[in-house]
């Protein structure tokens, strides 16, 4: 192992966006952390982008639901003398349901997954980033952050704590050279939608969802430009512009709508 070598560390990365951006971030030469609790799909990964490209892939099983996870990742790369330029929050799960039918350790895996792991994570890497004056990171939100509606009251509004968040890191760190980008984008084709309750194939030719690999690329290339923010697709910018806007009542309508086809 290259010790001086330049490492991204990516979490969620055995799947959907994480795989895409992994690869992305390989093919521009960096070695990969590769961090989730998903071993085998971790271990498809290391195979694939070592085999693809002329890098290293370390990969680390970890839940990152737990409390001590962040440490024990930031511990894992101090113990091993590894240089982490990038660091790639994007682990995540998508939650459906009314608040208080959410299971209760549901709930507070989601908040700890989307909200408290990721800012330990920049706090332990910002930190040291900002004391070799370089770095970038990458905050995976989501659209749904300008979406504070039922049935996605907990998915929607971790994602506006990790936005806004990540826009005040910015301003942090910048003066020390280290680059924060939060990544926003819409409905994806990934697996953390029910194929067998949307047709996910049919959301993409429709142009209503996007494919983890152009969210991926976009995403990418946003953190290397150092952008500020990045909202894949013209109709997700679009979408961004007037779901604030919608009145309430509307919210109300719509959500009376669901009620009476799922009750």
């Amino acid at each position: 192992m290259d010790r001086k070598a330049k490492y991204a560390l990516v979490t969620g990365a055995s799947s959907g966006i994480g795989w895409h951006i992994t690869k992305e971030l390989a093919a521009r030469g960096y070695n990969i952390v590769a961090v989730s609790n998903q071993p085998d799909l971790l271990q498809k990964l290391k195979l694939a982008m070592e085999h693809a490209y002329s890098i290293s892939v370390i990969v680390l099983e970890v839940n990152l639901a737990r409390a001590e996870s962040a440490k024990e990742v930031f511990d894992f790369c101090e113990s091993q003398q590894l240089d982490v330029e990038i660091l790639v929050n994007n682990a995540g799960m998508l939650i459906f349901g009314e608040a208080v039918d959410v299971p209760f350790e549901k709930v507070n895996t989601v908040l700890q997954l989307h909200m408290v792991t990721p800012t330990l994570l920049c706090r332990l890497f910002g930190k040291q980033m900002m004391t070799k004056k370089k770095g970038h990171i990458l905050n995976v939100g989501s659209l749904s952050a300008v979406m504070p509606y039922p049935i996605i009251s907990y998915y929607g509004p971790t994602k506006t704590f990790i936005r806004m968040f990540s826009r005040a890191l910015r301003t942090e760190l910048k003066p020390h050279n280290v680059q924060v980008t939060c990544l926003l984008p819409g409905a994806t084709a990934t697996e953390l939608y029910d194929a067998q309750k949307i047709d996910i194939n049919l959301g993409v030719k429709l142009g209503i969802m996007k494919k983890p690999e152009s969210v991926a690329k976009a995403g990418v290339e946003a953190l290397i430009k150092g952008d500020a923010e990045c909202v894949p697709g013209l109709m997700n910018k679009t979408v961004m512009l007037l779901i604030p806007i919608i009145p309430t009542f509307m919210i109300g309508w719509i959500y009376a709508l669901y009620l009476r086809k799922n009750k």
